[in-house]
């Protein structure tokens, strides 16, 4: 873990070539550098500001400790991984699940227990490499584990009352998909990359003309001031609730480092330990300071397969401009200001997102589900994650997300040793689903 590069980059002068491309290790002039920075802070920023809005922790924290996270993400992998750490969505749901009663100190506590679980497999994945993690979550069980976490969230979507998620407004929900719809479909590059944030904007503007915006906390919030610390609250009870989103927080650690090693044709390997190490020290801070738990963000490797600017010094410039931002109180309040119907359409399309992520996930990997041994793990961990299966043990309290993903991983094991050893895990003619010369894996 040693060596650490201070932060070095060899500049590419003169006008780029169509198509060409400035490896992590170049950059181009500090003028251009800026500009392209603050696109990638616009690229985070429409997700990474969701899920403070979503949970109710404070926007300006969440921001400081994305900022903060990311250059740490840099020191540690040695500037050479480009990457922008934004806030999760995997842990939107025990968040909320652990706040019913208004007090966020226990889940941030939960949060800083994931991220001490992150860091652990950080290391260890350093020192004995990966091979373990495809064991244990194999694309069928990673798609299933992505999936269930955000379709679980499809009643917070709409909202637990009348006041909260889409119903509270209907009209401006409408409105804010119908503005993501068009303007994904529309436009092209940036713009089209960034249909939720515009879409956001726009249902924001159709609030503020049904007068659904109250102005007040801004007109009061300071220009200048510090973000919002909160202490975390010492209840083990969350733990449950909050370590399965270290499986998902590994799984996207390790596709983002595989998706920058095509970009950038190179091997990045052996900075996967560092990675999660990286993504764990983050998590694990926002957790002791009221922030938002983080991971690296696909949003940000949209703009860098667009623009060929692999730069790590990019991901320093954002990663400043999110911790300026974050000491502006009335930017913090503005945020915050947008209603519950505009949150809850942006929700909606982003939990559908990300459940459909898993569905990528199967098939990318060709995940055969006319095996039973993938499909019934699959089928009763979703159906736990999505009606949301509770149950209470003791003092602690399981949620669909814990429950569909302990059960999923345990079925899949225990049905894949019993038919090895049986020799039953094949897949009779009758089952076969699709053209009958389809090859069976």
């Amino acid at each position: 873990m040693a060596n650490f590069k201070l932060p070095t980059w060899t500049h590419v002068g003169g006008t780029l070539k169509p198509g060409a491309v400035v490896a992590p290790d170049e950059r181009l002039g500090w003028g251009k550098m800026v500009g392209l920075g603050a696109q990638h802070v616009v690229a985070m920023f429409g997700a990474t500001f969701l899920v403070p809005l979503i949970t109710g922790f404070p926007v300006s924290t969440t921001l400081f400790f994305s900022g903060v996270g990311t250059l740490l993400f840099l020191l540690i992998t040695g500037n050479r991984l480009p990457s922008y750490l934004g806030s999760s969505f995997a842990f939107i749901s025990p968040v909320i699940a652990s706040t019913v009663d208004g007090d966020f100190g226990k889940a941030i506590f939960g949060i800083m227990l994931a991220g001490l679980l992150l860091t652990a497999v950080g290391i260890i994945v350093q020192v004995a490499g990966s091979g373990w993690i495809d064991q244990l979550m194999p694309p069928v069980m990673t798609g299933t584990i992505v999936m269930l976490i955000g379709f679980n969230l499809a009643g917070a979507a709409w909202g637990v009352d009348e006041n909260s998620g889409f119903r509270s407004a209907p009209l401006t929900g409408w409105i804010t998909i119908l503005a993501i719809v068009l303007i994904t479909v529309l436009f092209r590059g940036l713009i089209g990359r960034l249909s939720i944030l515009l879409g956001v904007l726009v249902g924001y503007v159709a609030a503020i003309l049904q007068n659904q915006v109250d102005f007040a906390a801004v007109g009061k919030a300071d220009w200048l001031g510090l973000p919002t610390f909160h202490a975390p609250t010492v209840d083990f009870n969350v733990a449950a609730l909050f370590l399965p989103v270290v499986l998902v927080l590994i799984a996207e650690n390790v596709g983002h480092v595989k998706s920058v090693a095509l970009m950038t044709d190179r091997n990045y390997d052996k900075y996967m330990g560092r990675a999660l190490l990286s993504d764990g020290l983050a998590t694990t801070l926002a957790g002791l300071g009221g922030g938002s738990g983080t991971t690296t963000y696909a949003e940000n490797i949209g703009v860098m397969a667009a623009t060929k600017v692999y730069s790590t010094a990019l991901y320093w410039i954002a990663g400043f401009i999110a911790i300026l931002l974050s000491f502006i109180p009335k930017f913090g309040w503005a945020i915050q200001t947008i209603p519950a119907g505009v949150i809850g359409a942006a929700g909606t399309v982003l939990y559908g997102m990300i459940g459909l992520l898993g569905a990528r996930i199967w098939i990318e990997n060709r995940v055969d589900f006319t095996r039973q041994v993938n499909l019934i793990p699959a089928a009763v961990g979703l159906i736990m994650g999505i009606a949301d299966f509770t149950f209470t043990i003791g003092n602690m309290t399981f949620g669909g997300v814990t429950v569909g993903t302990v059960t999923a991983l345990a079925l899949f094991h225990l049905m894949k040793a019993i038919a090895k050893a049986r020799g039953t895990d094949v897949v009779p003619d009758a089952e076969v689903i699709g053209p009958a010369d389809a090859p069976v894996a």
